[in-house]
């Protein structure tokens, strides 16, 4: 296995902890980039909110995808001791340095160029941003 790690210089492994894996575990799926990006664009959203912007997803997805990105550490979720109760969602910095990749697969998809110097600034400005705070 550790031949592949070498053999591929690290870019695609190819291994069973396979870094590409790992991230498409985190962040694969039908729903999960369309959240994420919602939430990025909106900022702090409800639940209803997210399923209203999400539209075609049902409930019960809904809630196991928003747990599944809690738990990898992609978004926060706040519950408020209130009657009703309230549950915001927000990204985390760690779902926010995803938007340069994010970008890129959209160029990507649109076979557009991109500038791939700026992409990277934006990942390093949130870098830096995530490890200040």
């Amino acid at each position: 296995m550790k031949e592949n790690v070498k053999k591929c210089d690290g870019i695609c492994p190819c291994a069973e902890e396979c870094p590409v894996g790992e991230a498409l575990k985190m962040i694969g799926g039908r729903w999960k980039m369309r959240i994420l990006c919602t939430l990025r664009v909106d900022g702090t959203l409800r639940y209803n909110d997210i399923k209203k912007k999400t539209a075609g997803i049902t409930p019960a997805v809904l809630s196991s995808t928003m747990k599944e990105l809690e738990q990898d550490g992609l978004v926060t979720r706040t519950q408020y001791a209130e009657i009703p109760p309230r549950v915001e969602y927000t990204v985390t910095e760690k779902g926010k340095a995803l938007t340069p990749i994010i970008h890129r697969l959209i160029h990507w998809v649109r076979n557009e160029e991109f500038d791939s110097d700026e992409e990277f600034e934006l990942l390093d400005i949130y870098r830096e941003n995530a490890g200040a705070k």
